[in-house]
């Protein structure tokens, strides 16, 4: 009976292993908002470190794009949705989140966060929205990321 608790133990270790592994891995499937849209920013790729986040402890999101023009400033807002439910927003500085002035080609916005402990966890949305100093739409992306259980997933 040992054996085959054991046994079940370790098929339940490998397979919670698993799901780790390919859920950190997984594309994260990027939108634009108006899919019409011609924004001037396209996003290309978003990189998020844990991935899953974990409540209590830093995460940082890196949103690699390009842009046909040269930008000087600008506003990136944030929200976040959990099953449909708006939580969160905030806005920040364009040039908070990369060095300004922003010449035409690639870039990466980069911004780091501690969500709070009590956090829970789960499936959410992110939509950004980034205008620049007029005011201007220069992109708009929605994507969606998992925030973990920390005791599970904190020894990054």
């Amino acid at each position: 009976m040992a054996q085959v608790m054991t046994l079940f133990n370790l098929n339940l270790l490998f397979i919670f292993s698993f799901f780790l592994l390919f859920s950190s891995i997984e594309a994260r499937g990027i939108k634009y908002c108006d899919k019409k849209g011609d924004y001037p920013v396209k996003v290309q790729e978003v990189e998020i470190s844990p991935d899953p986040v974990v409540s209590g402890n830093p995460a940082t999101f890196n949103i690699s794009a390009s842009t046909v023009q040269a930008l000087s400033g600008g506003k990136v807002v944030i929200d976040v949705s959990y099953f449909g439910v708006h939580v969160h927003k905030e806005t920040h500085d364009l040039c908070e989140e990369t060095s300004c002035p922003i010449s035409s080609g690639n870039f990466v916005l980069s911004h780091t966060q501690t969500l709070p402990a009590i956090t829970p966890p789960g499936s959410y949305t992110l939509k950004m929205t980034m205008t620049d100093k007029n005011k201007q739409k220069l992109t708009c992306i929605t994507f969606n990321f998992k925030i973990g259980i920390g005791s599970l997933v904190s020894d990054h």
